[in-house]
């Protein structure tokens, strides 16, 4: 057997803590089409034009078929995306205040072009305003294409983070520079990288927006009143709502703690679910937006696993949301 040192060093198992894939040889693969959908939608949908015509937003990603990869092998990382995407679009003519919709369509977003020579497509419902519909071509065309190379962007760094392991070399060499181009990334090699443990956990980040009909206050205080996180959560709960305050609901499923509230307007916290890794929490933002009779509740989850990114999103959705907005609803039946 070759001694540390000596030999070939692909199949040599290097002084890491997890002896896996050592000096980045062997061929590893990492599917990115959950992620990316999720990417193309926060990149994309909310875009806004407008012009001396009027104003045009797009306001759904209604398609998004088709599948992306990232696979690393001998240092690099080499990416295949391949999308048929169709968005829905809205406007209101600023003259005379009509509104009409739309359609655009990406039917080839992949590798093999350049996003400025991926064909972009605009059409409208039948009737008149279609100078939202020039508009929506020029320069609504003009902003997806930069929505495109921001997906682009955050696919080759967010989403690769942790796939070129730290190696015993990497931490002798001096910083190498990050190269983006084409298809492949040569990977970047931090002078400090000899004193990571472990490997990095590739992580996305989750962006959520509900409504309420609650006021912001009343909100606020059912993630901060343990009776009443109780109540929603159906499970006993640890709720400190204070700073450095403990959290933990579901029957531990999920802990963390307080890091910053600031009364009926924001709440950070330290989180994470049981079936993450070990000691790794994401940060989870909570801004309330008060709105009269309503309330925008803003969500920012960042540092949640690519792994976990579904059943996260599920949690906050099903567990969280859906269950408090039932409460909310009891408490006002009761006071009527």
């Amino acid at each position: 057997m070759a001694k540390w040192g000596q030999g070939d060093p692909r199949w040599i198992v290097e002084e890491r803590a997890d002896a896996t894939n050592v000096n980045n040889w062997h061929w590893t693969e990492r599917d990115a089409t959950g992620w990316s959908k999720s990417k193309l939608k926060e990149v994309l949908v909310g875009l806004a034009v407008e012009g001396e015509a009027g104003r045009c937003e797009i306001s759904e990603l209604k398609q998004a078929e088709g599948e992306a990869s990232c696979s690393s092998r001998k240092g690099k990382l080499i990416f295949f995306y391949e999308w048929n995407l169709r968005l829905a679009w809205r406007g209101t003519v600023k003259e005379s205040g009509e509104k009409h919709k739309g359609s655009v369509e990406i039917p080839n977003l992949s590798e093999e072009n350049e996003v400025d020579d991926t064909e972009i497509n605009v059409s409208k419902k039948k009737g008149e305003g279609d100078v939202l519909k020039d508009l929506m071509r020029t320069e609504g065309t003009t902003k997806v294409r930069e929505a495109l190379r921001d997906y682009l962007k955050a696919l080759k760094t967010e989403f690769t983070l942790g796939m070129i392991l730290p190696t015993k070399a990497a931490g002798q060499d001096v910083a190498a520079e990050r190269k983006l181009s084409g298809n492949a990334v040569q990977a970047s090699v931090s002078p400090h990288s000899s004193d990571i443990v472990g490997v990095k956990i590739p992580t996305v980040k989750i962006v959520m927006r509900e409504i309420f009909s609650s006021p912001a206050d009343e909100l606020y205080s059912v993630f901060t009143t343990k009776e009443l996180v109780q109540k929603f959560s159906k499970c006993p709960a640890v709720i400190e709502a204070e700073k450095g305050g403990k959290l933990q609901m579901f029957d531990g499923c999920v802990s963390g703690e307080y890091a910053e509230l600031v009364p009926s307007q924001r709440i950070v916290l330290k989180w994470r679910c049981r079936n993450w890794p070990d000691e790794h929490y994401a940060t989870v933002t909570l801004n309330f937006k008060d709105m009269a009779a309503e309330t925008e509740l803003q969500l920012e989850c960042k540092g949640v696993p690519v792994a976990n990114e579904d059943s996260t999103r599920q949690c906050w959705k099903k567990q969280y949301f859906e269950e408090i907005r039932i409460l909310l609803q009891q408490s006002k039946d009761n006071m009527e």
